[in-house]
């Protein structure tokens, strides 16, 4: 791989008028590159670390907390309160939130509420919900559905990939098929260059008629501008690979000394891994996006349904002056609260409920499209696939057979028992036909990736 980056990136030899030997950018070299430094492939996975910045976030919720309250009010040399309150949280994963905490005040004016021991007034407790909010709330499932975005995401960032990779497969069957089809007419341009070359000199010689010449180098002539075609095709496939190619974000173009590889078709199935696809449709990674999404909302609507419960909190903290000795907190010392909220119509929490069972049943609908037109799709590519390689077995006993007509009609001529005209008639159905079955092989590779396209595969 070394050698083709450097290939790719300088072609200095090239430039500098010094011969060199071409060089074949296989196509798992070529998948290779686009993966590991194509703009677009590195941009997908920067939804994964998005997915763990909000599992970051989440977790935070159940971060412990340390807060310090003070205030102090002093006028015309009268203190009329000095107030500290330092605590200390720990919120856990039920709703249930440990506190430590320590009270001190002092003051003229004080309110006899806020009037503590002298060296202040320590207190350990414990607040919770027992309805709304106990066994499901706001930390509970922005934790769990950050989890399962996570997950959601590793499936959106491979279809993203796959999906670059597909478009990347097919302009790299694009620059083959015009290859092919280069080289097929820098044959035919030797052999009809040979041909009006022979055909001079049978002229010369009194063997052939002066218009045996004009015709040979019409298909000359004829050859070779079907060679410029191909070779403009080739150059512009060659650019079109290249917007897929970069080496450490700089873009780089294919030079004119690395080609495509020719036997693509003996390792394709292996390059996109479609060899021994007994994949299940239910591990697809659209329908796993889809199930990720559907799970995070079947969270929502737990904690939806939660919110029609009463907002009941408790609240009960030891008191002690003493907190070195454990025996002074007891039940004879303490602090305790209870607050209760509840809306009497719940329009809201309803209408918040209905809204996400909605969403719940779209996201059902597309998970049962979505497989149908998968399954379909599959389908499809598969009987397209066995048709093509039908074909390209017609196709490639047409080709040996066009080349047995031409071989033999070059004989007779030789013997002058044909014509230039049946030749380059021959010649023109071979290069026809060759030219066919170069087109049927490229679509059976098209075919292939875009298996490799609908099964979402990893590489």
């Amino acid at each position: 791989m070394k050698k083709h980056i450097l290939y790719i990136l300088c072609g200095l030899m090239t430039q500098l008028g010094v011969a060199q030997d071409l060089e074949v950018l296989s196509f798992s070299e070529y998948l290779g590159y686009v993966k590991k430094y194509h703009p677009i492939v590195n941009q997908a996975n920067l939804i994964i670390g998005e997915s763990e910045a909000k599992l970051l976030k989440a977790r935070g919720a159940f971060d412990p907390k340390f807060e310090v309250d003070y205030g102090r009010k002093k006028f015309k040399d009268t203190k009329y309160y000095d107030k500290l309150n330092a605590t200390f949280k720990i919120p856990t994963w039920y709703g249930v939130e440990l506190k430590g905490n320590f009270e001190q005040n002092t003051g003229a004016y004080l309110n006899p509420e806020a009037t503590v021991p002298n060296d202040g007034l320590y207190n350990v407790g414990v607040s919770f919900s027992v309805a709304k909010g106990l066994l499901i709330n706001e930390r509970m499932a922005t934790l769990k559905q950050a989890k399962l975005f996570q997950k959601q995401a590793n499936e959106d960032n491979q279809l993203l990939v796959n999906d670059i990779l597909y478009k990347a497969s097919q302009s790299y069957f694009k620059w083959l098929k015009t290859h092919q089809e280069k080289r097929v007419y820098e044959e035919f341009v030797k052999n009809a260059e040979l041909r009006l070359q022979g055909v001079k000199r049978s002229y010369e010689l009194g063997e052939k008629p002066a218009i045996d010449t004009t015709e040979a180098n019409i298909a000359f002539n004829n050859r070779k501008l079907n060679l410029e075609k191909a070779k403009l095709n080739y150059m512009k496939a060659s650019l079109e690979l290249s917007n897929f190619l970069w080496i450490a974000d700089v873009p780089v173009e294919v030079q004119a000394n690395i080609i495509p590889d020719d036997e693509i078709k003996t390792n394709i199935d292996d390059d996109l891994k479609i060899n021994s696809i007994d994949l299940e449709l239910d591990n697809h990674p659209k329908l796993l996006s889809l199930d990720y999404k559907y799970q995070g909302l079947n969270i929502e609507r737990r904690l939806k349904r939660n919110n029609l419960l009463p907002q009941i909190d408790l609240e009960y903290n030891f008191l002690s002056e003493t907190p070195e000795s454990l025996n002074t907190f007891n039940t004879a010392n303490y602090k305790a609260g209870l607050s209760v909220s509840f809306p009497l119509f719940l329009r809201k929490e309803r209408a918040e409920l209905k809204l996400t069972d909605y969403k719940l049943q779209a996201i059902n609908f597309d998970k049962k499209a979505t497989s149908v037109a998968l399954e379909n799709k599959i389908n499809s590519v598969k009987q397209e696939i066995g048709s093509y390689q039908n074909q390209i077995t017609i196709a490639d006993h047409i080709v040996s057979d066009y080349s047995i007509l031409l071989k033999g009609e070059e004989r007779k001529f030789e013997i002058g028992e044909s014509s230039l005209f049946l030749i380059n008639s021959r010649e023109s159905k071979l290069i026809e036909n060759k030219l066919k079955l170069i087109e049927l092989e490229n679509l059976l590779l098209k075919s292939k990736g875009k298996l490799f396209n609908t099964f979402g595969i990893e590489l």
